[in-house]
């Protein structure tokens, strides 16, 4: 059976840079332009929504592409979810730092068959430009000997907080609670049933109070930190209706 020609689109740094400018432009777009048709279409009830920036210039939310794995890297995942549970400018700027990942990855995903020396001016060319971040949450760059976050904590590798914690779903618990572990395995994820990895992170729901996996939901203890209440899929139905 022949093997498909695989298509790699962009291939020299100013190639990939039109292809990484188009794309930017796109969400641009969505983000700051055409943000009410952007946010009406982010709806909480549907499946994983990504934004999509075309080559072109346009923008799309749609669902990821079926084939596994993607012929791109495909944007983050169920971007609408978090919607109806977060201030609307942080979840805007949320979705915004997303995409600049999703931009870079694929710029040197197509950098991939450049010189180091390529991919080394690609990057000048990309970080001479405002993140898309930058400009939706008009954020001023931190400068790089800044110490604010000098004595912030990791929120990796915390504990989910047992069924008898008082409401403050958002948070991981202290480390303190490392002595309720028997107590933590009681609690079910409600996506898929499991109490295992009790180390890694929880959110629960504001709604109907069940526990998830962050990685269930697609909620990471940094989305979570800019979640106001958070409510599970099944519960923003009920909301929407």
């Amino acid at each position: 059976m022949d093997t498909p020609s695989v298509s790699w689109g962009p291939r020299t740094v100013e190639e990939i840079f039109k292809d990484y400018s188009g794309r930017r432009a796109g969400v641009l777009r969505a983000l700051t332009h055409d943000v009410d048709e952007f946010y009406s279409l982010c709806d909480p009830a549907k499946e994983n929504l990504c934004l999509f920036g075309y080559p072109n210039g346009t923008w799309e939310v749609a669902l990821p592409a079926e084939e596994v794995p993607p012929e791109l890297p495909e944007p983050s995942l169920g971007i609408n979810f978090a919607r109806d549970g977060m201030d609307k400018k942080h979840w805007m700027s949320l979705v915004a730092a997303h995409t600049d990942s999703w931009l870079l990855y694929v710029a040197f995903y197509y950098g991939a068959r450049v010189d180091r020396n390529g991919r080394k001016h690609l990057f000048s060319l990309i970080n001479d430009l405002p993140t898309v971040f930058e400009a939706v949450a008009e954020w001023k760059p931190i400068k790089h000997n800044a110490s604010m976050h000098s004595g912030s904590k990791s929120r990796t590798g915390t504990k989910r907080p047992s069924n008898g914690r008082s409401k403050s779903n958002m948070k991981p618990c202290s480390h303190s609670d490392e002595e309720d572990e028997d107590e933590h395995g009681e609690t079910l994820c409600g996506t898929c049933g499991g109490n295992d990895s009790v180390s890694q992170f929880w959110i629960g729901c504001d709604g109907c109070e069940r526990w998830f996996h962050g990685k269930c939901v697609k909620i990471t203890p940094a989305m979570a930190e800019n979640i106001k209440q958070y409510k599970c899929l099944p519960c923003s139905t009920k909301s929407s209706r």
